[in-house]
């Protein structure tokens, strides 16, 4: 993808405003996941260590601008920036009006975005009054490079100059490797609890993969498509016939044993949380009972699906095969998320279940590229255009 790189640019003595996905779970006051505030670390680095005055902004969850609360204040990421950087991180409040204050080698900290009125409607207006804050417009928010907002999409066309930061442009190089121009064979892992909200993931990659794993409450779909009896597993009916025909497009591996529940060891007001007291009972496919409930891959199916895995050049993976937070219907996950890891081709991963697996069985640093963005990375598989990406690319 041709577009303008931070990295090719000079800086020097320039004001930078920097759009990062900061969007972080605060309890206490305090920062609980710093997952995304480390992935950004490196682009503000690199924009300090280029000479510039440093801007960082971004949305913190889903506040009224009409009525912003406190706990939807940035104030806890300044901090976190502030002990990160070994420098006093300002958060700056009322930078509409009074402008920015930074010099060359500082780094302040917009409060929410979304306090703005007309952020999420993309308000011209508001574009503007961010892009007359800096020099250099630089995104690097791939988590919300989806979104047509005033500080994703609004403020690329009306900078003085746009680019993208190391991060967005890491994600759409990975993104770009393994599905413009995938080393073969490939094969997709894609799970979650329905085909129907994965459907358009599944239809682009049937296009180009030689394979796909499907796990969750999808599996349960293909299954039924090929006349098993899935109990009283969540399975959509009414997809059916849209699985055969993903079938029909390419290779989709399915479990020949699962590992059960009955339902009424379930409480679905409680549904993680009553698995502790559920008994987990593995079975063939064609030997399931009417209150069987399919909760994971058996280990056995689990390690035919390893060694396709292996055999792949490059592999992209979208959400667990199983209810993994119990362990007892994690093997499934815990194996395939090994073979992942295992894997000598390319691999990438995204969505926050995945990361979460990722995490939890300590492959981080296995996995070629993981994706920061969950929607983000979902539209750009699906092969939708994403709006900041395409302001990019006219500005380039």
């Amino acid at each position: 993808m041709q577009f303008s790189r931070l990295t090719e640019l000079d800086v020097a003595g320039k004001t930078v405003l920097i759009r990062e996905d900061l969007n972080v779970p605060v309890k206490n006051g305090q920062v609980a996941n710093d997952a995304r505030l480390k992935a950004s670390l490196p682009t503000i680095q690199l924009a300090l260590d280029k000479g510039a005055a440093v801007i960082v902004c971004s949305h913190l969850g889903r506040p009224d601008p009409a009525n912003p609360e406190d706990k939807y204040s940035l104030q806890p990421v300044a901090d976190y920036l502030s002990t990160a950087l070994g420098q006093p991180v300002k958060l700056v409040t009322n930078y509409l009006d009074g402008g920015v204050q930074v010099e060359p080698g500082q780094v302040v900290l917009l409060e929410n975005v979304r306090f703005n009125a007309g952020e999420k409607k993309n308000d011209a207006a508001l574009s503007q009054q961010y892009a007359d804050l800096c020099d250099v417009f630089v995104m690097d928010a791939f988590g919300t490079a989806h979104r047509a907002e005033a500080s994703t999409e609004g403020v690329i066309a009306k900078a003085k100059k746009a680019c993208a930061g190391p991060l967005l442009a890491g994600e759409l190089d990975a993104l770009a490797k393994a599905l413009h121009n995938p080393e073969k064979p490939m094969l997709a892992i894609v799970g979650g609890s329905k085909v129907s909200t994965k459907l358009d993931v599944l239809t682009s990659l049937a296009k180009i993969c030689d394979q796909i794993i499907v796990g969750g409450g999808i599996a349960n779909t293909f299954l039924a498509a090929n006349g098993v009896n899935v109990g009283a597993s969540l399975c959509e009916k009414d997809m059916v016939d849209t699985a055969k025909q993903i079938m029909q497009q390419t290779n989709v591996l399915l479990p020949t044993e699962v590992v059960v529940a009955k339902k009424s060891q379930i409480n679905f007001d409680d549904f993680i949380g009553s698995l502790a007291n559920a008994e987990a009972t593995i079975k063939s496919v064609d030997n399931l009972d009417d209150d069987d409930m399919i909760l994971d891959i058996a280990p056995n199916s689990a390690k035919v699906m390893a060694e396709a895995i292996a055999n792949a050049k490059t592999i992209l993976w979208n959400g667990p095969v199983g209810v993994f937070e119990d362990d007892k219907f994690g093997q499934g996950t815990q194996i395939i998320s090994q073979a992942v890891a295992d894997s000598a081709g390319f691999s990438i991963a995204g969505g926050g279940d995945t990361l979460a697996a990722i995490d939890k069985y300590e492959i981080t640093d296995k996995v070629s590229y993981t994706s920061t963005g969950g929607g983000a990375f979902l539209e750009f598989v699906e092969g939708k255009t994403l709006p900041a990406v395409a302001v990019l690319l006219e500005r380039a």
